[in-house]
């Protein structure tokens, strides 16, 4: 009887790790950039307007079309060296589960028309900015707030190395 216990217990206990395992897999998946919009959790993927590309959390890529062919890279095509993640606005398709975003960019690109702004949207550094600011208990100059430049040019800080003319 006792041998019975003690392989009913070991039973228990693997799989209450089982479980444990899977919860932390399920809860770190996909990280929002830096420049992503703070709020929202339970999203797979961004619309950027101004650039008509897509940007996938979890795999950290944008995907964006070129020369009629969906693209996926580490970094924005070279026409869009200068554009400002930080500043520019992004749709949160929270209603999107795919792995093809771009299966409804005719939508996308009439409804989020470049230049499409709801308003003001808070960034992940940003938000880290406003908590360190307020969580400090020293004096802090925000002067220049809002009108940093950022460096990255939309790159992630990666910049386009190795990638000519455009081509990833």
């Amino acid at each position: 009887m006792k041998p019975l216990k003690l392989i009913a217990l070991a039973l228990f206990f693997f799989a209450s790790t089982a479980n444990h395992a899977q919860v932390s897999i399920n809860v770190n998946f996909g990280t929002p950039p830096q420049w992503g919009p703070v709020g929202y959790s339970e999203v797979s993927y961004y619309y950027l307007p101004d650039v008509e590309s897509y940007y996938d959390i979890s795999a950290q890529q944008f995907i964006f079309l070129n020369n009629g062919t969906w693209i996926r890279s580490r970094n924005l095509p070279n026409r869009y060296r200068n554009y400002d993640l930080y500043s520019g606005y992004k749709v949160v398709l929270n209603d999107y589960h795919g792995s093809r975003p771009y299966s409804h960019y005719q939508e996308h690109k009439v409804k989020y028309y470049k230049g499409y702004n709801k308003g003001p949207q808070k960034n992940y550094r940003m938000a880290s900015n406003y908590n360190n600011e307020h969580h400090d208990n020293e004096h802090h100059d925000n002067g220049n707030q809002g009108h940093e430049n950022h460096g990255n040019n939309g790159n992630n800080g990666h910049g386009n190395k190795g990638n000519k003319n455009g081509k990833h």
